[in-house]
């Protein structure tokens, strides 16, 4: 039951939706400490590739059998990689109960945030027609990120929220990581991280394919499984393609 409160709109706040980007943790394993190595693994070079982001638990991915979640470990874990874990979403009902004890609050899929109307006021002759306000305008696009010198063994180039351009070598050991495209006028031999943040459209370009890693939105593959002949130290680019077994990279050799 809501109630309105009479009287004029208070001084010291006010109430209204807010849409956050959420970032989302699919937890496939209650097992924190195997999700502390991988964690670790994956962004233990990276220690500012987040920045305190608030973020949904996902648990629809857990049998609802499966051991209990250490939930204040797991949201310690997470805040240890700058990650601000707000909310969860999915689970069984003792999931979801060990979740909010851990003060998570729930966050069902498919839930649009919507505030109540302000009480109505009686209209008079002098009230003005209600006017619309005009959407913001999108955001700005960031140009690419253009490295002009090559990479040497141990350094790194990561460009948050945009695309990277490297003009020289990107050797063995070296890392390029991108939220956008990846694009490598040169021998590519280090590590190439597109789509970093999850953009699954990202792709990687290289005039000449002969990498460590190669990864796209987390998708990845090691020189351990040798690339095809028809695409290593050729002209390339690799693109994450959708198939009835998940997701894969596709590797496809450019025309000269």
């Amino acid at each position: 039951m809501s109630v309105a409160l009479a009287g004029s709109a208070p001084a010291t706040f006010e109430i209204k939706s807010a849409n956050l980007p959420l970032l989302a943790l699919r937890l496939k394993s209650a097992d924190l400490a195997a999700l502390a190595s991988e964690l670790t693994q994956q962004y233990g070079d990276l220690p500012d590739f987040f920045d305190n982001e608030p973020l949904v638990i996902d648990l629809s991915a857990l049998a609802p059998d499966s051991e209990a979640v250490d939930f204040a470990g797991l949201v310690a874990l997470l805040r240890r990689h700058r990650l601000a874990p707000l909310a969860f979403k999915g689970g069984s009902e003792a999931q979801a109960a060990q979740a909010l004890a851990a003060g998570l609050v729930a966050a069902p899929d498919a839930v649009a945030a919507r505030v109540n109307p302000a009480p109505a006021r009686p209209e008079t002759e002098t009230d003005p027609a209600p006017v619309a306000p005009e959407p913001p305008p999108p955001p700005a696009a960031q140009p690419a990120l253009v490295i002009d010198k090559p990479l040497r063994s141990g350094q790194q180039v990561y460009a948050r929220g945009r695309d990277l351009v490297v003009m020289a070598m990107v050797n063995a050991g070296a890392e390029v990581i991108a939220d956008g495209h990846i694009h490598v006028y040169a021998p590519l031999r280090g590590k190439a991280i597109a789509g970093a943040r999850g953009n699954a459209e990202a792709r990687i370009f290289a005039l000449s394919l002969e990498p460590e890693l190669i990864s796209i939105a987390g998708i990845y593959r090691t020189t351990e499984n040798a690339l095809p002949p028809e695409v290593w130290g050729r002209a390339t680019q690799v693109r994450l393609v959708a198939g009835p077994e998940g997701e894969r990279l596709v590797m496809e050799p450019l025309s000269s």
